[in-house]
Order: C-alpha cells, then structure tokens, then sequence
C-alpha cells in the first residue's frame, strides 16, 4: 500500500504524458460547457477516465503513487491556467478566441460545424436568452468557455 509499483520519475512522467494528450484532445474537440454534455460526451468521459488511468499508473496500485499522480494532473492544470493569465498569446492557444455564431441576423454554419454545435444547440441557447428568431439576433457568440452570449437587436 505505501511501497511504489513504479519510480516516481516514471509516474509524473506518464501522468504529465497522459494529461498533455488529453487535454491537446479536448481543445481540439470543440467547445461545450459541462452543463451542455450529452449522454454521449459523459459517457466518452467515463470510458477515457477508466482506459488512461493505467496509461497513467502502470503496475502501480500504491496510495502514494496514485497521490502522486493526482499532484501531476492539479499541477498541470494549475501551470496552464497560470500560464493563460499571464499571457495572452497563450490563452489563445489553450483556451481558443470567441467566435460569432450570428451577426445581425446571419447565422455563420461554417462556424456552428467547425466548433461541433447544431442548429438546435444554438436554437436552444437563444430560447435560453428570451430570443426566439435568429433574426432577432445583433451578435450571438461562442465564448471560450463554451456558453454562447447573446445580444438582441434595438426594436425600433
């Protein structure tokens, strides 16, 4: 139980190895808040968490190894994350740009394809705005976040 399966060396590396692959991975995917997974999305999660996990340990079941990894993983996320607040060509890298989705009115498809959202995914985030006719719309953006802004044309 306290006696490591694998050197330590071994374990941040293959923890670091691990969580630089996923994470090149999801940035790729597209942009979706964790409110806005499928069944699909959390499902894919649950299997990707169980099919790395050993990726990561290896014949390591040790409670120090497994902390050890979890240190890993916090302090890869906490050193991107810094990274991105000191830097903004970095956060563009890791984190993206926003995006426009409407502007007045005109819905940009090639954008809603490329970040892997639907037309009923958009429509949806609109009813959620109190707006129900992409016509209404002045500006609609993806943030990088996930969550799409909304700004509604002046009446006249």
């Amino acid at each position: 139980m306290w006696q490591l399966g694998e050197p330590w060396w071994e374990l941040l590396l293959r923890g670091s190895v691990v969580y630089l692959v996923l994470f090149l991975l999801f940035r790729l995917s597209g942009k979706r808040q964790v409110g806005q997974l499928t069944p699909f999305d959390l499902l894919l999660l649950l299997i990707i968490s169980n099919a790395v996990q050993n990726a990561m340990v290896g014949s390591d079941s040790s409670l120090p190894g497994g902390l050890l990894v979890a240190v890993v993983l916090l302090a890869w996320n906490f050193a991107l994350s810094w990274l991105a607040s000191r830097s903004r060509k970095a956060e563009v890298l890791l984190e993206g740009r926003p995006e426009v989705l409407i502007h007045d009115g005109r819905i940009y498809t090639e954008v809603l394809r490329r970040n892997h959202l639907s037309l009923d995914d958009l429509n949806a985030a609109l009813r959620r705005q109190g707006i129900f006719h992409p016509d209404d719309v002045a500006f609609a953006v993806l943030e990088t976040n996930g969550g799409i802004s909304v700004q509604a044309r002046q009446k006249a």
